[in-house]
């Protein structure tokens, strides 16, 4: 497909799961930028549901960003063990804090080049908080826009950096934050990586997966 071939695909994508999924929102709980950059975090390899649940006990305990910031790191490892990797997330999240506290003014910097500063910070976490948190147009690449954009027939690409460029030529700019979140929950309950739910999909009539 020439790039105008997959705009038009691109704008039956919007469409069809603007009507499935009227409400585009992340599933990590949240009340403030600092607790959803450590929630994104600890989401890595793990699951939403999950790390709200530790969540709730990690900021229980933490209840702001100091009190993490000079956390013991042994017993922010017992809270977020749950969600693997709990050695290198209890540092990441505990010297996330201490650089916001000490760099940025206790403000989560709202530039990605500043976001990508932060202890295991990528990208996918950086544009979730700039189009989440600043309201910017951001393409949060994950396992399943990589997927879908895929089958789609938008990329055959399995590096995000470069998935991310393709949709943002692709994308209406103002829209490319809420795409990004409907892929995911279409990802978990249809367009699925090992047994797609072809069926009942409503990107059935334009998706590529089978062509």
């Amino acid at each position: 497909m020439n790039i105008e071939e997959k705009r038009i695909i691109c704008e039956k994508a919007l469409s069809a799961m603007e009507d499935s999924y009227p409400l585009a929102v992340c599933t990590l709980e949240y009340d403030s930028a600092y607790k959803l950059l450590v929630a994104t975090r600890l989401a890595a390899q793990c699951t939403d549901k999950r790390v709200n649940l530790v969540t709730k006990k990690l900021f229980r305990k933490y209840p702001d960003l100091e009190s993490l910031a000079h956390a013991d790191h042994v017993k922010v490892m017992e809270i977020i063990k749950p969600c693997g990797f709990y050695r290198t997330k209890a540092s990441n999240i505990i010297n996330i804090c201490k650089m916001l506290l000490e760099e940025f003014n206790s403000v989560v910097p709202d530039k990605m080049e500043s976001l990508l500063k932060l202890p295991g910070v990528g990208r996918k976490t950086a544009n979730l908080i700039l189009g989440d948190i600043y309201g910017k147009p951001a393409v949060v690449v994950d396992t399943h826009c990589l997927r879908i954009t895929k089958r789609l027939g938008l990329h055959s690409s399995k590096n995000p950096i470069v998935v991310e460029k393709v949709l943002k030529q692709l994308l209406p700019a103002y829209k490319s934050n809420s795409f990004c979140h409907r892929l995911v929950m279409h990802g978990r309950s249809v367009c699925k990586a090992l047994s797609p739910r072809c069926g009942i999909c409503c990107m059935k009539d334009f998706c590529a997966k089978d062509l």
